[in-house]
């Protein structure tokens, strides 16, 4: 049975966080041949007593007194047996993973910052969160208008506090998974009680809204969530496992234990990224995955529930695709950014180097999202001087406003947020 993606209830009940819909079941893409299935204990279950904390919902809503419990293994001290065409995909995937990392080096902190804001948008897009480019750029530099932009903004913050939780080769700690997840709720009304904190109540997934009357899947009990994070966090910091099999394997899990009462999907989506950093697989890119998951979002969920029944070959199957279908693309990506900042000084006229438009192309790499008064404070000069170097980059089609206000405009570099567009695309098409 597949996953589904979290989303805000529609209901008074917190507990269901889990969208309800039609689900196509793809048994050919999440039932791999005998000689790539990778055997894991399937998930038992458990009855439970139940008791609304809600009141309300259908009469049978109301009189449900038990619910069948998912219990997944521990994998602490799981050694998965991978046959070797799996693993060989796997090593693969991480070597066009490390070739991305290492190759780049003079627009590594541009294309680490594209990369990372791609991951975000597409994660979110999994979820059901969509958000232009144009209001991610403006809920970036602050905007409020457009709450699923800012809902993307908070999946970008979370995940670049995650990963560098672990930069270094430091152990990936329960704290660091709650100071992400309280950052990626902080703003949502619906959620701020519940922001870095692991559930105190049974969730579930689809089916009705007031009782886990008919769900598609019911996590652990409360109570065993705990031992459940622990026992995944020590499994996640091994160093004895093919990365793309821990990775993936970890998600799975976290995706099982669902600790929270939303943001699983994008938390757990971001220990994947958390996992490659902490093993050194990447030192400063962010794979952006999730653009080659929410491409073919229901084998996504269906390899989801493959590993459930006891066969993990699948999701290290499509973590190891996508992996290497986003590197790729990135690379393409890397050799597009080392050329922008020519072509916006072929745009521009070719500006003298010592001038303030010169001066302001040089900043959009890394800037590529800023005001006026940001850009007098990093490339300094006069202010007259900064506002015309704005209008004629905004003359030549090198930058496009945001907003539709004359003053306090917020501008970006258009090629770059296109590229970031483009990215998506790209890997979507390809993991199509």
């Amino acid at each position: 049975m597949p996953f589904q993606p979290d989303q805000h209830p529609r209901g008074a009940n917190p507990a269901n966080r889990g969208q309800f819909g039609a689900v196509v079941h793809s048994e050919s893409a999440a039932r791999l041949t005998p000689d790539a299935q990778v055997q894991i204990d399937p998930h038992e279950t458990s009855a439970e007593p139940w008791q609304q904390a809600f009141r309300g919902g259908t009469a049978e809503d109301r009189k449900l007194s038990s619910v069948d419990v998912s219990l997944p293994p521990r994998i602490a001290d799981f050694n998965p047996s991978v046959p070797p065409a799996l693993a060989a995909e796997a090593e693969e995937a991480i070597r066009v993973i490390t070739t991305l990392d290492a190759t780049h080096g003079e627009h590594l902190a541009p294309l680490s910052t594209l990369l990372l804001r791609a991951e975000s948008v597409a994660s979110s897009k999994i979820e059901h969160v969509e958000a232009t480019l144009d209001d991610y750029a403006r809920a970036l530099h602050g905007s409020r208008a457009n709450a699923s932009a800012s809902s993307m903004v908070a999946s970008t913050r979370a995940l670049d506090d995650l990963i560098h939780s672990v930069t270094g080769g430091g152990d990936i700690h329960l704290d660091a998974i709650l100071r992400a997840h309280r950052t990626l709720m902080a703003d949502d009304p619906n959620e701020q009680p519940y922001a870095g904190r692991v559930r105190d109540m049974q969730n579930w997934i689809g089916g009705s809204d007031h009782a886990p009357r008919m769900a598609l899947y019911v996590p652990p009990p409360p109570q065993t969530v705990p031992g459940y994070l622990e026992d995944l966090t020590r499994f996640a910091n091994r160093d004895d496992l093919g990365v793309i099999v821990q990775a993936a394997v970890a998600h799975a899990q976290f995706e099982s234990i669902h600790p929270f009462t939303d943001g699983n999907g994008r938390i757990g989506r971001a220990l994947i990224n958390t996992i490659l950093r902490r093993r050194a697989t990447t030192h400063h890119v962010v794979v952006p995955i999730a653009s080659a998951l929410v491409a073919r979002r229901e084998t996504y969920f269906d390899v989801l529930g493959a590993y459930r029944d006891g066969d993990a070959g699948p999701i290290i199957h499509s973590l190891a695709e996508a992996s290497t279908i986003a590197a790729d693309e990135s690379r393409t990506s890397a050799r597009r950014l080392a050329t922008m900042p020519e072509e916006w000084t072929e745009a521009a006229g070719r500006p003298r180097r010592t001038s303030a438009t010169a001066r302001l192309i040089g900043q959009l790499l890394d800037e590529p999202v800023f005001s006026a008064d940001e850009a007098e404070l990093h490339i300094g000069g006069a202010t007259s001087s900064v506002y015309t170097a704005i209008e004629r980059l905004h003359g030549a089609g090198v930058i496009r406003p945001l907003t539709a206000r004359t003053r306090n405009q917020v501008w970006v570099a258009a090629s770059l947020a296109d590229e970031l567009d483009d990215l998506g695309h790209r890997i979507a098409a390809r993991a199509r």
